[in-house]
């Protein structure tokens, strides 16, 4: 099978098991896992960010970020299929107590104008808009990125406001690549970010969350809270630390993949928007060809091709680690097949 179903079925490198096996550890609850400290600088430094904070994924992390910055009854902003708010089992509401105001956007990014006129005013009857929440890359957009300008106004906005930012950044360095940046200069416009190791950087498990000192400090309470005080957790580390050093640049391979593939499913007759392919995501859709995404998913499976089903009519693939150039030529000639068929 070629799995295209996400980034994260990756399996980690012989580098990555070599690492997890000789890790140094401590109980990390103490604070005495020396690996996780080590990880946990070496993502504060990356982002430009004071501190980190280790945890087990992308929606722990998304989740103690809210609890941290927020009060119960507070309203959040954000995309209205941003992973937040729409695939996190409403861990918003159950969580933090937090109701969500879901803004529609052209390929998941949201402007200055747009969160603005979102805004609560200060009246008795309407909640506190306390947190600003963007994803970048956006997963249900198809991969696409903030342009930096458009964070800049937005920073400027939430500073003007006195509302603090938080980034979704799942794939985080998969926008910095496509932009041609270092992930500081994304994350500067941000008071907080998590990002995953566990994607395309291939790590097995993990997710950091990086921001000023004092607030990482809260939400490590938080993290206990949800039981993520992990231990020994130096073993799942030392991986996070390889994938940092040595899967970043690889990453490019990974965005050429996912546009040649974009350029097949288009060439086969697939309805795709060329442009939303800015990372490692496509998506397109199999309405006009008279059949449902989990029709042509079951399909692609028995002709050796795992895709994920994305909607009704939408169907996505994702590239990523031991995803070859040869295994997307011959996605692309399944396509061509199916559409035969």
């Amino acid at each position: 099978m070629i799995d295209l179903r996400s980034d994260t079925v990756t399996q980690p490198t012989d580098q990555m098991r070599e690492a997890m096996y000789r890790a140094e550890v401590g109980d990390d609850v103490y604070g005495e896992d020396p690996t996780i400290l080590k990880l946990e600088a070496l993502g504060a430094q990356m982002t430009g960010k004071e501190a980190g904070l280790f945890v087990a994924s992308g929606t722990m992390g998304n989740q103690v970020s809210v609890m941290t910055h927020t009060q119960r009854g507070d309203e959040i902003i954000c995309e209205a299929q941003a992973h937040i708010f729409y695939s996190e089992v409403a861990g918003l509401a159950v969580l933090s107590g937090v109701q969500a105001r879901t803004i529609p956007s052209i390929r998941g990014i949201l402007s200055a104008e747009t969160i603005e006129a979102a805004i609560r005013a200060q009246d008795i009857h309407q909640p506190k808009t306390t947190l600003i929440c963007l994803e970048n890359s956006h997963n249900r957009a198809g991969g696409t990125c903030y342009p930096l300008d458009t964070l800049a106004e937005i920073r400027k906005l939430a500073d003007r406001r006195n509302i603090p930012v938080h980034m979704d950044g799942a794939r985080l360095f998969n926008a910095a690549l496509a932009q041609g940046v270092t992930v500081d200069k994304i994350a500067q416009y941000a008071d907080t970010v998590q990002f995953c190791l566990s994607k395309g950087l291939c790590a097995p498990v993990g997710t950091l969350i990086v921001g000023p000192t004092a607030f990482i400090d809260k939400a490590r309470r938080y993290r206990k809270m949800l039981g993520g005080g992990l231990r020994q957790a130096g073993i799942l580390a030392a991986a996070g630390i390889v994938a940092l050093q040595t899967m970043v640049d690889r990453l490019a391979e990974d965005h050429d993949n996912a546009a040649k593939l974009a350029a097949g499913i288009a060439e086969a007759g697939f309805d795709i928007d060329l442009s939303t392919v800015q990372t490692n995501i496509v998506i397109f859709d199999v309405s006009r060809l008279g059949m449902k995404a989990a029709d042509c998913a079951a399909k692609l499976k028995k002709m050796g091709v795992l895709a994920s089903v994305f909607g009704e009519y939408r169907v996505r693939m994702v590239t990523h680690y031991g995803i070859t150039a040869q295994d997307i030529t011959t996605v692309r000639d399944v396509l061509h097949r199916l559409l035969k068929k």
